[in-house]
């Protein structure tokens, strides 16, 4: 008797009409206004101080809105992952005094060498081995550490803003206890509304025109490369691609590290000369991202990836008008939304540092210490605390736990 092979039977794709919701696209909006209120003003900044043209600035924001936009939008729809790519917070801040000390060519060649250098760590996959070989509640730790700042900024943010950001807080607390997928929403929209009627929003005159892209030819100089190249890969790996890693891999998400550093680095090469310093996978938004008030299905969490990749590309189109609106917005509002935002996230990867899974007990106390430096803050030779704690927690296991017998 004959027998034919069965042909192998394939499992569909999911759908993305069919994965689509409305809280997971809210998730996507409200992580690029957070991206917007906060980091993007440090991005100004440097701007500002390396007397760039306002051509040039609305160029650099623009270049790193489609660029995040784009690689989030693509990596979120290929692995259905919602992936969060979005700026190097700390590499800005590292700009503020740096960028200034060169011609903007020579700033964009560096900017080149930084992202070539992070692709190769990345598809070479070295830094996800790196990160794997740490011990889960050391890397919920350093996640927790990042994010608790933003959380503590909430209660401070009531008391200097007390109308719009108190509203904010009852917003969020009403909507978690009726409708907890769009808590946050519920938030902005209850602080917005108040501040509105208080008068706490200022009036602007917005621009609205299209970004035009500044093209900046690249130059190479060895001063640059030493001044701004090696600083801003070390920042943005130790200070973004890990704790953003780190974040999938605690919210259940298995990152595909060489492929997602990958994609980033790539990006980062194409978008550098028209101002984009690093892109790199986000840590705090991803929280928001991730979380179940994106959607109480794992799987169908990927959809606030790609919306807040849509929502990046709109808005860099219009970057020059969006950050004239943002900035009517008050600031201590921003802070409030970003903490009750990143709750969720917080909750989880402080539970998931403090219990020990398959490791020694001592890993407990080793997490303990990661989170205790850095929330610290501390940036010895310009490296961000996020690094300082995953190395600390890791050398105080490997002296406390017991070698086994």
């Amino acid at each position: 008797m004959s027998t034919h092979a069965q042909p192998r039977q394939c499992s569909p794709r999911p759908s993305l009409r069919k994965d689509w919701s409305l809280s997971a696209t809210l998730a996507g909006f409200v992580a690029v206004v957070v991206s917007y209120a906060g980091p993007l003003l440090v991005v100004l900044e440097a701007a500002r101080a390396a007397e760039l043209s306002s051509a040039q600035t609305a160029s650099w924001v623009g270049a790193i809105s489609v660029g995040s936009g784009i690689t989030c939008v693509l990596c979120s729809w290929w692995f259905r992952q919602p992936v969060m790519v979005a700026w190097s917070i700390p590499g800005a801040a590292l700009l503020i005094t740096s960028l200034g000390n060169y011609t903007f060519s020579d700033a964009i060649g560096a900017y080149i060498v930084t992202a070539v250098l992070g692709l190769l760590l990345g598809v070479t996959g070295l830094f996800g081995k790196i990160l794997n070989a740490i011990p889960k509640p050391i890397t919920a730790a350093v996640l927790a550490g990042v994010l608790l700042p933003f959380s503590i900024q909430v209660a401070p943010s009531v008391v200097e803003n007390p109308a719009p950001a108190g509203a904010l807080v009852i917003g969020y607390l009403l909507g978690k206890r009726f409708i907890p997928r769009y808590a946050v929403f519920v938030a902005m929209a209850s602080g917005i509304a108040v501040a509105w009627i208080s008068g706490a929003i200022t009036s602007v005159s917005p621009d609205f025109g299209l970004t035009v892209p500044v093209l900046t030819l690249p130059t190479f100089s060895w001063a640059a490369i030493a001044g701004i190249s090696v600083p801003l890969l070390i920042v943005t790996a130790a200070g973004q691609n890990a704790p953003g890693l780190a974040m999938m891999k605690t919210a259940n998400f298995p990152p595909h590290d060489r492929a997602l550093l990958g994609a980033s680095g790539i990006s980062s090469i194409l978008f550098a000369p028209f101002g984009s310093h690093a892109l790199n996978l986000a840590a705090v938004t991803a929280g928001i991202a991730t979380s179940p008030e994106a959607h109480p299905e794992h799987r169908r969490r990927y959809i606030a990836g790609i919306a807040c990749g849509g929502f990046y590309i709109v808005f860099g189109a219009f970057a020059s008008t969006i950050v004239t609106l943002f900035s009517a917005i008050p600031p201590g509002m921003i802070s409030a939304l970003a903490g009750v935002a990143l709750l969720g996230a917080l909750q989880g990867s402080m539970f998931d540092s403090m219990h020990q899974g398959n490791y020694q007990p001592a890993v407990i106390e080793a997490a303990l210490i990661t989170l205790v430096v850095t929330v610290s803050g501390i940036q010895p030779f310009g490296i961000v605390s996020a690094f300082w704690g995953i190395l600390v927690g890791v050398v105080a296991f490997a002296i406390l736990r017991r070698r086994s017998r």
